[in-house]
């Protein structure tokens, strides 16, 4: 699964970040590989709490352990 992702607050302001079959995952600079669209997301990360407005998947509120901020818009690909 794939996210290419654009916005502040990640390492990059463009990125792709790539997760494996075993659970692992890298990111990478700029906007790599093929594009299969699956989803668009906005994500809005304000210190510990996290909404993400999913077209696939809705809604999501959650809490996380670190602090940041993040403005994000993104799509999943696979």
């Amino acid at each position: 699964m794939k996210f290419i992702e654009i916005g502040i607050g990640n390492t990059w302001i463009v990125r792709t970040e790539t997760e494996l079959e075993d659970g692992s995952e890298f990111e990478e600079r700029g906007i790599k590989g093929t594009i299969i669209f699956e989803s668009f997301y906005l994500r809005i990360w304000i210190f510990k709490t996290v909404v993400i407005i999913d077209l696939k998947e809705g809604i999501k509120k959650m809490k996380k352990k670190r602090n940041s901020l993040k403005l994000v818009l993104g799509i999943q690909s696979k």
